[in-house]
């Protein structure tokens, strides 16, 4: 079963009047979290493009790039971008529950702000709406002020990114420390990492872009050292 049927059967199970955030409290274990997380993606844009006041084609085409959506299952999509810019609930409240839901798995949080920065940045453009939202989503997650600047860094192209905040580490620490941070970042990039801990398969598109920005922060932090 394709996961846009699975996330099909999950909205139709919703009882009349509940809106979609309720979804969060009952997908908790795998293989449910993978539907959880396109769920939280989607709906969280939704809530982003009603921050900033506009739905651009651009969005839409990021997120068919990001979870690879076919012609066949955009309507399923759809469904849940509605839903979601339609429910009183508001945006923190989505991330309260989303966080709950992941509690155990910060990393998968990490992998649903990439998703997020990716469907932002698609019309090439990063409206202060959207960084006051993202950064909000952010805090709710637990995600530390210096973490998020370096996702931040990676995805807005307002000025060179730091080597260092790319990685989540200090220019002062041992290289032979930043190094093994370093490995450890790429072993959890690999796609069956990622799947493991409830990215669906139909997102693994995220880790391209992320292993190409650590190790090029890898080479620019050892090319300085051996200089």
């Amino acid at each position: 079963m394709s996961i846009w049927r699975r996330i099909g059967d999950a909205i139709s199970a919703l009882a009349n009047g509940e809106g979609l955030s309720t979804i969060f409290d009952t997908l908790r274990t795998p293989p449910e979290r993978s539907v959880a997380f396109t769920i939280a993606v989607i709906a969280l844009s939704a809530k982003m493009a009603k921050a900033d006041g506009l739905v651009t084609r651009d969005e839409v085409s990021a997120m068919r790039e990001v979870f690879q959506i076919a012609r066949d299952d955009e309507p399923g999509a759809a469904r849940v971008f509605n839903l979601a810019r339609q429910d009183v609930a508001g945006f923190e409240d989505y991330a309260r529950r989303i966080r709950a839901m992941f509690s155990e798995s910060g990393d998968c949080l990490c992998d649903l702000m990439e998703g997020l920065f990716h469907i932002a940045m698609a019309d090439g453009s990063y409206h202060p709406a959207e960084d006051a939202f993202l950064a909000r989503v952010a805090e709710i997650f637990g995600m530390g002020e210096a973490e998020f600047r370096g996702l931040r860094s990676r995805f807005v192209p307002d000025a060179a990114p730091d080597p260092y905040a790319v990685l989540g580490v200090s220019p002062d620490m041992p290289m032979d420390d930043i190094r093994r941070h370093w490995k450890r970042l790429v072993r959890d990039t690999h796609p069956d990492a990622m799947v493991a801990r409830g990215v669906p398969p139909e997102a693994v598109k995220l880790a391209e872009k992320r292993m190409i920005d650590l190790n090029n922060a890898w080479e620019e932090i050892s090319a300085s050292e051996n200089a």
